[in-house]
């Protein structure tokens, strides 16, 4: 199991369009993959889950992977957050 945390930067936090970038990349691996934000834990490839979490600019989340290549998807979505989803 791999863990990193990040805080979200971009101006809309983790809304439809951000949202739906995050849950195509976390998609593109093998492994499972979660979001936390406090006591909740939801599944990064589910974009209602991500949705449901109401993640907004400044909220520090934990990205949690367990798999084949958990560290590779952690760091790459880690990327994404940080390129603040291109905007």
């Amino acid at each position: 199991m791999y863990v990193k945390q990040v805080v979200i930067n971009n101006q809309v936090g983790l809304r439809a369009r951000p949202a739906t970038f995050f849950t195509q990349k976390a998609n593109e691996f093998k492994c499972s993959v979660w979001i936390e934000k406090e006591e909740r834990r939801v599944n990064a490839k589910s974009l209602l889950g991500v949705l449901s979490l109401g993640i907004v600019k400044g909220s520090a989340i934990n990205i949690v992977a367990d798999g084949d290549d958990e560290e590779q998807a952690v760091e790459t979505l880690c990327e994404l957050i940080s390129s603040n989803f291109s905007e």
